[in-house]
């Protein structure tokens, strides 16, 4: 008699999964463990932004209900914002989640869900190359060449793993033989840096093959890097030919670097959009030849194996593994710590405490922003009842029970806003603001601009004359500017006051820069003078809200995305940014003058930003009108595991 096959147990909802690349954004639904469905690829190009393609596959299925999903995604993730390296697209993971309705949105690293997914695939899902016999319970390192270089590890840890998230295809590019150097000699004429990203990857290929073109003296035809691929495996084209032996032998280098690097015992694995898909030539290739030629460590690497994944969906098992993990934290065993404490506590509770309880179960992530006063109305409570609550559960107060819930939700602990209100205890708003001021900053940071910034620090060292204008509250971000800078020796005079600023920018000439600061970029006194500016050829430096007018009319843009309605209270948080921001400008200033006093300005910086955060303090407590956020308009509670 036949053993039952074992049951696996079907999900709820589907689990909808997905893999973005710069070239494709492929889809699919997972109705039970490993068993996908809907598999469909769609052209990035065809979408002008994310949402716009996931909207789309899911208007292709019929009537699906999906509560939880995961995404891989060829980039860095760190933080809410996601900004791809290799297409233009960019979105707020948990703006995101909210507009398409889901309860999970999972964001990770590409690389990192290849990984978690190398434990669960078997002898079927992947080719070995050459010889070597992996460990177990060893490192294991994985890198593969698509749009880029992307690599990663695991670590073993207990019964589980530890995704390394890692950028080491960015990793410096060294030759190792005479035409090596002539690749490295032609790349340098357009790029300063080359990694093995640079190289070892579908651009890179193409790179590959005009270098060695023009070392033969022949000009290179337009290929692809599939092309080029195709011509090589039908060696019809000599140039092709070589261009594919010299990436399969980087390759070979880039994995033996990171063997050694990780001390991968455990086996070094090959994915990405291009090996795969040589199949038996890249067997035959140097690539396994140039990994164990590693001079007094060729011992060493030579036991390590190297395996091509070959799994069709590799990816989305690893992301999946990803999202399992994650839902069972959220679940009600174990739970999240906060969680699993309210469940083993309600016994305990009285009849409103219970309420809130309830409440909270059902609804954790809606509680993590909302104001007391819903929190209350929802649970038919008082608030008072409400902080007894959280206080019964060791909390000091609502904010210190978000944030653990919301470390809970999340697996980190957030830097997020949280509301001040009247409850609050001298210490609550003092973390409060830090913690407000805090999120801001790397918000911010995020979505720096490199050749904004760039571009602004050309501009001011080559100005003959500096001006700095802003009105009202940001008066003080102008005066502050026009001290840095003339202590670094440029001409610079600051205007609060809007008829001296047209005076004076009549008067302007093409050379000179004027940097306006305004946190809404939409006064109109602003404006008028930004068109003077205009009008006399002189260069803005526009520190504002994204597609504000005057954003629209500045020649360099430096956003701040955090507008404070100054009806209600005094500009905080918005204020210290604008200060950051010429901070930014300064150093940079200084680092191309005197690298001395881009450290002194550095070191005050520091001092004035720990100055302010007692006054914003006091400026909370005393101006801040009861059930007033503090929040911006994009800070959000991120849902997402790295």
């Amino acid at each position: 008699m036949q053993a039952p096959k074992p049951q696996v147990l079907q999900h709820a909802t589907p689990h909808l999964l997905a893999d973005i690349g710069g070239t494709y954004a492929r889809f699919a639904l997972e109705v039970s463990k490993g068993d996908f469905q809907q598999v469909r690829s769609l052209l990035c190009a065809d979408y002008p932004d994310f949402y716009s393609a996931v909207k789309a596959y899911l208007e292709s299925l019929s009537g699906v209900q999906i509560e939880h999903a995961a995404v891989a995604i060829a980039n860095p993730v760190d933080g809410d914002l996601v900004s791809m390296t290799n297409y233009h697209w960019q979105f707020s993971i948990e703006d995101m989640r909210q507009k398409l309705g889901f309860d999970t949105l999972l964001i990770v690293n590409d690389f990192t869900a290849l990984a978690m997914a190398l434990p669960r695939l078997g002898a079927q899902d992947v080719q070995q190359i050459g010889q070597g016999e992996a460990r177990k319970h060893s490192v294991i390192g994985l890198l593969g060449p698509g749009s880029g270089l992307g690599t990663s590890g695991l670590i073993p840890s207990g019964d589980g793993w530890i995704s390394l998230g890692s950028e080491g295809g960015h990793t410096s590019f060294a030759p190792r033989d005479e035409r090596e150097i002539v690749i490295l000699r032609y790349v340098w004429k357009h790029f300063e840096h080359v990694s093995f990203e640079r190289l070892v990857s579908g651009p890179g290929l193409e790179l590959i093959y005009r270098a060695l073109a023009e070392h033969a003296n022949q000009t290179p035809r337009e290929l692809s890097a599939p092309e080029i691929t195709q011509h090589a495996l039908e060696c019809n084209d000599q140039q092709c030919i070589d261009a594919l032996d010299v990436f399969c032998a980087l390759l070979g280098t880039a994995a033996a670097n990171l063997a050694v690097t990780l001390g991968a015992m455990g086996g070094i694995y090959i994915g990405g959009g291009i090996v795969p898909r040589l199949g038996d030539y890249f067997a035959r290739s140097s690539f396994r030849t140039r990994f164990e030629q590693k001079g007094r460590f060729s011992r060493y690497v030579s036991a390590i194996p190297t395996f091509v994944i070959t799994a069709e969906h590799a990816t989305f098992i690893g992301a999946a593994a990803i999202l399992d993990a994650q839902l069972k934290t959220l679940s009600a065993e174990p739970g999240s710590a906060i969680l699993g404490q309210i469940r083993r506590i309600r016994a305990d509770l009285s009849p409103a405490e219970l309420r809130v309880a309830d409440h909270v179960l059902a609804h954790a992530r809606a509680v993590v922003n909302d104001p007391i006063a819903d929190i209350a109305r929802a649970a038919d409570v008082s608030q008072p009842t409400v902080i007894r609550f959280c206080r019964s559960l060791g909390c000091e107060g609502l904010s210190d029970f978000k944030l653990r819930l919301a470390s809970g939700l999340t697996g980190t602990v957030p830097v997020t806003h949280i509301q001040v209100t009247d409850d609050d205890s001298a210490l609550e708003l003092g973390a409060k603001v830090l913690g407000n001021t805090a999120s801001s900053i790397l918000q911010v940071r995020s979505q720096l601009n490199r050749d904004m910034i760039e571009r602004a620090i050309e501009l001011i060292g080559r100005a003959n004359k500096l001006e700095f204008y802003a009105i009202g509250h940001y008066g003080v971000v102008a005066q502050d500017a026009q001290f840095k800078f003339l202590r670094l020796g440029i001409p610079s005079i600051a205007h609060t006051d809007s008829r001296l600023q047209l005076l004076s920018a009549s008067v302007l000439s093409e050379k000179d820069v004027v940097v306006i600061s305004s946190s809404s970029g939409r006064l109109p006194e602003l404006l008028e003078v930004a068109e003077k500016v205009r009008e006399r050829g002189a260069k803005i430096i526009a520190i504002a809200a994204s597609h504000s007018p005057l954003i629209r009319k500045a020649d360099v843009a430096l956003i701040v995305d955090h507008v404070e309605d100054v009806t209600t209270h005094l500009p905080m948080v918005s204020r210290i940014l604008h200060l950051l921001v010429i901070d930014m400008l300064a150093v940079g200033v200084a680092m191309g003058r005197n690298p001395g006093a881009a450290s002194l300005m550095q070191g005050e910086a520091d001092e004035r930003l720990d100055e302010a955060r007692p006054v914003e303090k006091k400026a909370s407590a005393k101006n801040q009108a009861p059930g007033v956020s503090l929040a911006s308009p994009f800070a959000k509670l991120t849902s997402h595991s790295r």
